[in-house]
């Protein structure tokens, strides 16, 4: 097997973690853990995680003048991210949270158009205005039509979540280019450890562990442990092969994945709506990255 295909063998593995990851999660919240006292096991067992894999490979130091940069994509990362993520993932059903994240690469693009000077013309405000409208009709009429349980609370925290990720994404871009990936992420989970712990550790005293089954135990070794750190480390290794913009190619099976690892478990069922909502959100993106190499450093 050439090193091409290995590193798209990587990135597809990666994303059907992702994708695997919106109906095992629900598998667990709310039922045995609340969402943020999940959020306090995953991203202090992933600190741990990318901490060691930095101390043993990549040994640099960080400049004074970045440190600034760091915290904040600490803070919108991991902290605010994640704290939504997993808050709405509780709150609406796997399909719609799926589709919910295509938006990312939309608000991206709105991002680089305000602090990067990004160049914007009327298709791509069509494409922005299309993602945005079918976000808006999952939020307002997803739960009429939904077999799963959704809430419109629920695909708000998503819809944020990916504000979020987007502008971490942008923030964290000149310090991939300076570090390596895993330098910049054993800090910035360092640091979310601590944000996270004030909101989280309430909801993480109260899991009562002896209530767990095995499977509810391996969906949390599969959450914390899979989606965090491992699907993270394959896309840092399709990294090296492959282009930015070819990596991010992948991001857009995840609604996809999830709607068929969903029904696959029996969480969620399509409808029509969700048909409708994708078009709307998949024209969207095409519409604002047609052209432009779309970077992805992490992911869900």
């Amino acid at each position: 097997m050439n090193r091409s295909l290995k590193a798209h063998l990587s990135v597809l593995i990666a994303n059907i973690i992702y994708g695997a990851n919106y109906s095992i999660a629900k598998e667990v919240m709310p039922a045995f853990i609340k969402p943020f006292g999940f959020i306090v096991i995953r991203v202090s067992v992933a600190a741990i995680l990318f901490f060691l894999a930095a101390k043993l490979f990549f040994k640099e130091k960080i400049a004074k003048e970045d440190w600034p940069r760091i915290f904040a994509c600490a803070v919108f990362g991991v902290t605010v991210n994640q704290l939504l993520f997993f808050k709405g993932l509780s709150l609406t059903s796997p399909i719609n949270a799926g589709l919910m994240m295509v938006t990312n690469p939309i608000f991206v693009l709105i991002l680089s158009v305000i602090f990067l000077n990004e160049l914007i013309n009327l298709k791509r405000i069509i494409g922005i205005i299309s993602g945005i409208v079918g976000a808006v009709l999952l939020i307002i009429y997803g739960n009429r039509f939904s077999t799963a349980e959704s809430d419109a609370v629920g695909d708000i925290c998503i819809l944020l979540n990916s504000l979020s990720y987007a502008i971490y994404m942008v923030m964290v871009l000149p310090l991939m280019k300076k570090y390596h990936p895993v330098t910049i992420m054993q800090i910035v989970f360092a640091i979310g450890t601590v944000l996270v712990l004030p909101f989280g550790w309430q909801e993480f005293t109260q899991i009562e562990w002896s209530t767990f089954s095995m499977s509810i135990w391996w969906s949390v070794v599969f959450v914390v442990i899979g989606t965090t750190f491992f699907a993270y480390l394959l896309n840092t290794l399709a990294l090296r092969e492959l282009s930015a913009g070819v990596v991010s190619v992948y991001i857009y099976l995840q609604p996809l994945l999830a709607a068929g690892f969903a029904m696959l478990l029996g969480k969620d069922a399509p409808n029509i709506l969700h048909l409708f909502a994708a078009v709307l959100i998949f024209l969207g993106v095409y519409l604002t990255t047609r052209g432009v190499e779309k970077r992805v450093e992490t992911a869900r």
